[in-house]
């Protein structure tokens, strides 16, 4: 694999994964995933708690994204050559910052602004754990390394967003987001502990964003990042609808937590065997999406086979961001905390296209053309990682 640090970490045990600092990454990636998602399971208590609508309230998970898609590019290309630990320190710090000040909000206006913050953070946390991650590990490790820091979104997924729900639920929405910041202290005092720190790119390696943008096969990358996550999220963020115009007897909480499950499988097999065959790994993952698509376009009312869908579904999605950030490591180097910045942004785009071409599917058209749309964008994606093989999904690495 291209080495992702000119200064690589070594030790003795080098070929040994740093499992401690690699959980306290995990623990990281499932804070960025719980801040993100947690007011969507509680706005209707958030909103009454600030006097707001229900639509009001949902713009925190707007603001939080826009933070995200500004902050991801510039924060990185300003942090190239910063060390990496406290880079990492300071990104956890803010988030605790803003959590907590959510939890103490007087209102929408100053919660808005917490919440972008929180997303500019995000995006600083996104651009550097991958690099950071396979950094710290032998570099023939270094995929299974990034596997276990990224297994935080599907365990944050799965489990995190419905205990978040059901704290702020039970006890009010402000003590979840106090809880939060109880468990964001912990992982810091843990990180400053346990990880170790790791250089910032070399200035003489450093290479303006332009050129960042021509690194042969980030292009292709890029692309398959949208088309596959727009894939995703149309689904994800619609699955209550589509459930309900499908005529499943099934709940979308439940839905969502056998979807977790399943991709927390799907980072498990990922980490297996990513250092080997990234390339066999990521046309499989793409072409379940293809599968799962299938069957619910064919479920016809089957909660049996509409289940089925969801487990590959998540089974392909679970490994899909170890996948493409080891993919852009491979293929950028040295650059790749900059490039991974473009992948973040790019990951977040599709999130805005979903809830947008989303809504235009299911109120204008029918919530069945969701699979529709997973099926086509899905195999957009399969053939532009075929034609990827000789610079962004390589064979043989």
């Amino acid at each position: 694999m291209t080495a992702i640090s000119a200064t690589p970490i070594t030790t003795p045990k080098a070929a040994r994964l740093p499992l401690p600092a690699l959980i306290v990454m995990a623990c990281t990636v499932f804070i960025v995933i719980m801040t993100e998602t947690m007011p969507a399971g509680l706005l209707p208590q958030i909103a009454r708690g600030i006097g707001v609508s229900e639509g009001a309230a949902g713009q925190l998970v707007s603001a939080y994204a826009i933070g995200t898609v500004l902050a991801a590019i510039p924060a990185i290309m300003l942090t190239r050559g910063a060390r990496r630990k406290p880079l990492l320190c300071i990104g956890l710090l803010g988030f605790l910052v803003a959590n907590s000040v959510t939890a103490l909000a007087p209102n929408l206006a100053v919660a808005l602004v917490v919440r972008f913050i929180a997303g500019a953070f995000s995006g600083l946390l996104w651009g550097m754990l991958a690099g950071y991650a396979m950094r710290i590990a032998a570099p023939e490790r270094a995929g299974r390394a990034l596997a276990i820091a990224m297994s935080g979104t599907p365990i944050a997924l799965a489990a995190g967003t419905p205990l978040g729900t059901w704290l702020g639920t039970t006890v009010g929405w402000r003590w979840a987001f106090a809880a939060m910041s109880l468990f964001i202290a912990i992982v810091l005092v843990s990180a400053l502990i346990l990880v170790p720190d790791a250089p910032g790119q070399q200035a003489q390696t450093r290479i303006s964003f332009l050129k960042v943008l021509r690194i042969p096969g980030l292009a292709t990358i890029l692309a398959v990042v949208f088309v596959w996550m727009l894939a995703h999220n149309l689904l994800y963020t619609y699955i209550a609808p589509y459930l309900q115009q499908a005529r499943l007897d099934l709940r979308p909480d439940l839905a969502l937590v056998i979807f977790g499950v399943a991709a927390i499988g799907g980072i498990w097999i990922t980490g297996m065997l990513v250092d080997r065959m990234l390339r066999r790994l990521t046309l499989a993952s793409v072409s379940l999406f293809i599968v799962a698509g299938a069957i619910l376009l064919a479920t016809q009312g089957s909660a049996p086979l509409a289940i089925l869908a969801i487990i590959l579904w998540g089974i392909a999605f679970g490994g899909s961001a170890t996948q493409l950030q080891t993919a852009t490591g491979d293929a950028t180097g040295e650059n790749a905390d900059a490039a991974i910045s473009l992948v973040t942004t790019s990951f977040n785009l599709a999130i805005f296209a979903g809830g947008a071409l989303g809504a235009v599917l299911v109120e204008g058209i029918g919530a069945w053309t969701l699979p529709v749309a997973m099926v086509v964008l899905a195999f957009i994606a399969l053939i532009a990682v075929g034609f990827g093989r000789h610079a962004a999904f390589r064979s043989g690495r």
